[in-house]
């Protein structure tokens, strides 16, 4: 069939049987906001990152379970490796799904993705070794690569002036599932100890203490997985023939522009000599390795007692703190977020975020002097604001990535991007695990004693991110310049 004739003022060809065409007309004839689609965007996010941080409040009780840890100071250099193994996994294969997503469309690699979660997910939470916890956590990230699909894809399913709205709403599933994860994993692990009158000790549950929290993440990724049925793809699949057709069925006055067009896409582009798309991932990464170390580095701190410098919190406590802060998150990026995107644009809202982000940190270890309503309050306030600021920042790098690369190159784009940015959430637990461990056993050192050094770390982090943001070192997409 010849190609549709509604965008030819457009000099734009549909082509039949084409999935990528038949979203892009939907996009160009609804240009309001794809609510159903987004919301697909929005579950397939939380199902991938819900389980990346939900073991975070009970990591500390489960290491020193599986005894492998020969002293409470060795906890958290353990601990370290078991929040390492996921992102490791998922930096040897991250590429390798982008490919596989620009080459037989995004629907199967989310598909495949998802039902990761449900199968390792479960298993991790049934873990009896060291070892076992160790392998599950590889295997989920190792298959898991929906997040980079899921960037891509959500810039497909709606027209341009909605994209950065769109990549809010990844950011804004992405922070959710690292703050409700670890909610999750708060309230539900060792419920035996928790709720007796529920969960006896004898049960199965009472057995498996870290199965609850894990079961409940699995089961909301088995919906997810049942919606991504109605999920449309939006992967381009043109064939030669229907290349020819389309511009023969093409009015003479605009047949010889689209013959250039469509004698052949042009030669892919080297991605590692796209410097707007390089630089925007090295910002990325380095902001990544700050939020992933952050967020095990506060799980153990809050935890740890106040004789090691922490808040001596139940992982109750925490995963509460981390409820509130997930909510907060979720309220800023459906409502305020777009809305100062669009004054300030991304790059400069997230040199605001890092600014304010440093301060922040900066007062962690002094939380130790409060205590009861006033520390509740306090923390509370500080983790809302500091989950914000870091999906401010997030968001931002996203949307510089997605702009930086024509749509054939998205998935391999956002693959690349993982790799790297994994490798660094991979060194962020184990080297976040170990400072910990070490700033635990130096409380009463002259320069920075205790966990003073572990935030003064993160901050060192968090600035050289920042000064990355500006020119020379990061240069923006053409389409991005104004």
């Amino acid at each position: 069939m010849a190609a549709n004739q509604e965008p030819l003022l457009k000099n734009k060809v549909y082509y039949e049987n084409c999935p990528g065409c038949v979203q892009e007309q939907k996009n160009e004839i609804h240009r309001g906001i794809p609510y159903r689609e987004f919301l697909y965007v929005w579950t397939v996010t939380l199902c991938t990152g819900l389980p990346i941080a939900s073991l975070f409040p009970y990591l500390y009780f489960m290491i020193r379970d599986l005894n492998i840890a020969k002293t409470e100071e060795d906890i958290g250099f353990y601990a370290g490796f078991v929040g390492a193994s996921y992102m490791l996994g998922r930096a040897l294969t991250s590429i390798f799904w982008g490919i596989v997503a620009d080459k037989y469309g995004r629907k199967p690699v989310i598909v495949i993705g998802v039902f990761s979660v449900i199968i390792f997910n479960t298993l991790f939470g049934l873990s009896v070794s060291y070892w076992m916890a160790i392998v599950t956590r590889f295997l989920l990230g190792a298959l898991n690569g929906l997040l980079g699909t899921i960037k891509a894809y959500s810039i497909e399913v709606c027209s341009q002036e909605h994209q950065a709205f769109a990549l809010s709403l990844v950011s804004t599933g992405w922070g959710i599932g690292l703050t409700l994860g670890p909610s999750i994993g708060g309230y539900l692990a060792q419920p035996a100890e928790k709720y007796p009158n529920i969960f006896s000790e004898n049960s199965f549950f009472g057995r498996f203490p870290y199965f609850l929290p894990s079961l409940i993440i699995s089961l909301f990724a088995i919906a997810v997985l049942i919606s991504c049925i109605w999920l449309p793809e939006t992967l381009h699949n043109h064939s030669k023939n229907a290349k020819v057709e389309a511009v023969e069925a093409l009015p003479d006055h605009i047949k010889n522009n689209n013959n250039e067009e469509m004698e052949g896409s042009p030669p892919k582009q080297n991605l590692f000599k796209n410097w707007p798309l390089m630089s925007s991932i090295i910002i990325y990464c380095i902001f990544s390795l700050h939020d992933m170390a952050y967020t095990e580095i506060f799980s153990l701190w809050a935890i740890s007692g106040r004789s090691y410098g922490g808040l001596g919190f139940s992982s109750d406590q925490v995963g509460q703190v981390l409820a509130i802060s997930g909510f907060s998150v979720l309220v800023f990026q459906l409502f305020i977020y777009p809305r100062l995107e669009k004054l300030t644009g991304p790059v400069l809202f997230a040199r605001f975020g890092a600014i304010l982000a440093i301060p922040l940190i900066f007062g962690y270890p002094f939380m130790t002097y409060l205590s009861g309503l006033e520390l509740t309050i306090v923390v509370n306030c500080a983790s809302v604001l500091k989950n914000i600021l870091s999906v401010i920042i997030i968001t931002g790098t996203n949307i510089l990535q997605n702009n930086a690369v024509p749509q054939n190159q998205r998935g391999a784009a956002n693959g690349l991007s993982m790799t790297a940015m994994s490798l660094c959430k991979a060194a962020a637990p184990a080297g976040g695990g170990i400072i910990f461990s070490w700033a635990q056993k130096r409380q009463h050192a002259f320069f920075f004693p205790g966990d003073q050094m572990v935030f003064l770390i993160l901050n060192v982090v968090e600035f050289v991110g920042l000064i990355f943001t500006f020119k020379p070192f990061l240069e923006l997409p053409s389409n991005l310049e104004n």
